[in-house]
């Protein structure tokens, strides 16, 4: 994602001729990123398991209701610590970790921008490109790849400490946005440690995808917006 983002990105955006060649540029290919980080799952789960049926992807991606760390069981109470971890994602943003991103490559300031505007009203091209980049970046791309994939295999390596690991190796994979590294830290509290917990990557693309609702709402009324 570091590579596409500090080295593709500007090298076929110098060559486009266009204020918004940068910004777009971005989108296409850190979609294009995290639907590789979809297909790697795939790949990875298929060496080991030598099958894609559901009923096996579903047990070692931890797509499972979230099981009582007391009694074992799977679903009914446990699923209570899933409004309280998308309520802690969602308080992350007050926190104040904030760093300026860097110039033309801050997502939200290209929503808001008259070009950005422009882009998205009444472009279905547009909306699809990022429609996918919301799923894929939180419930097909990242989640499923850090905490359905990995966080499962990395007790073995790093005990009891794993979920530590894999939040700090996730703030560090943001090297395509490295102002966003300190706070994402923070979600190795808030995603790793209930994923690890409750043995369910689910609690960590729900409370992820959370954010997504919200953009997805806001693209769609860029949309519809003359």
């Amino acid at each position: 994602m570091a590579v596409l983002a500090w080295l593709i990105a500007p090298w076929l955006a110098a060559g486009w001729g266009s204020p918004l060649a940068l910004a777009q540029t971005l989108i296409l290919l850190l979609t294009a990123g995290l639907v590789w980080q979809f297909a790697l799952v795939l790949i990875l789960v298929y060496r080991e398991q030598r099958t894609l049926k559901w009923s096996v992807v579903r047990d070692v991606l931890w797509l499972r209701a979230p099981r009582n760390p007391k009694t074992g069981r799977r679903g009914g109470r446990a699923w209570l610590v899933v409004p309280i971890v998308v309520v802690a994602f969602a308080l992350e943003e007050f926190l104040p970790f904030e760093i300026a991103p860097a110039e033309r490559r801050d997502f939200g300031d290209f929503l808001g921008s008259p070009d950005g505007q422009a882009t998205l009203s009444g472009s279905w091209l547009w909306l699809g490109v990022l429609l996918a980049f919301f799923v894929f970046n939180t419930v097909l791309g990242e989640e499923l790849l850090f905490r359905g994939y990995l966080l499962p295999r990395m007790q073995g390596v790093f005990g009891s400490w794993d979920w530590i690991a894999n939040g700090v190796i996730f703030a560090l994979y943001h090297l395509h946005v490295p102002w966003m590294i300190p706070i994402t830290l923070i979600d190795t509290f808030i995603l790793s440690l209930p994923s690890r917990r409750y043995q369910s990557a689910l609690i960590g693309i729900i409370a992820h995808s959370a954010q997504s609702v919200f953009l997805i709402a806001l693209v769609l009324m860029l949309f519809l917006t003359p």
